[in-house]
């Protein structure tokens, strides 16, 4: 199978998006970009919360599915990223605002405060926000879907 260039590539996967998107019923427009080896999908819609679902579990699914289904067309994987207007900004907003919050409470009440489960981008968004607190540590507990993050005070 011979290379595809970054335009055929963006093209496959317009059509993947569209033709998924179609069978939901979902009326949406597509603009994909692409920086490096990563291929932005930027959805605008008229109810982008069908889409999004709860805490963004519908759009990794919508993620995942295009990544296979890119893949098994290509035989090579693709790193592509969906989003639904702003939503990952203004999620990656909320997370690090509950990530200060909760090193300040760990950091008055010298106690450990646990964050709710999230998906491993979510926890490394908390991980980032957090690293140059020099008296808070962050760690990942759990396994599966209860995978969280613990923020607490430096021994």
């Amino acid at each position: 199978m011979a290379k595809k260039t970054k335009t055929q590539k963006i093209v496959q996967i317009k059509k993947i998006v569209k033709k998924l998107l179609d069978q939901l019923e979902v009326k949406t427009e597509i603009e994909i970009t692409s920086d490096e080896d990563i291929y932005q999908v930027q959805l605008e819609t008229e109810d982008p919360g069908i889409l999004i679902g709860y805490h963004g579990e519908t759009l990794r699914a919508i993620q995942k599915m295009v990544a296979m289904i890119n893949y098994r067309q290509l035989g090579e994987w693709q790193r592509i990223i969906v989003n639904v207007g702003d939503y990952r900004q203004r999620r990656q907003n909320s997370l690090e605002k509950m990530a200060l919050a909760a090193a300040q409470k760990a950091r008055f009440s010298q106690k450990p405060q646990p964050l709710p489960p999230m998906s491993s981008a979510e926890r490394r968004i908390i991980h980032l926000a957090l690293t140059d607190q020099i008296d808070i540590e962050t760690v990942s507990e759990g396994e599966g879907r209860i995978r969280h993050v613990v923020i607490r005070p430096k021994a």
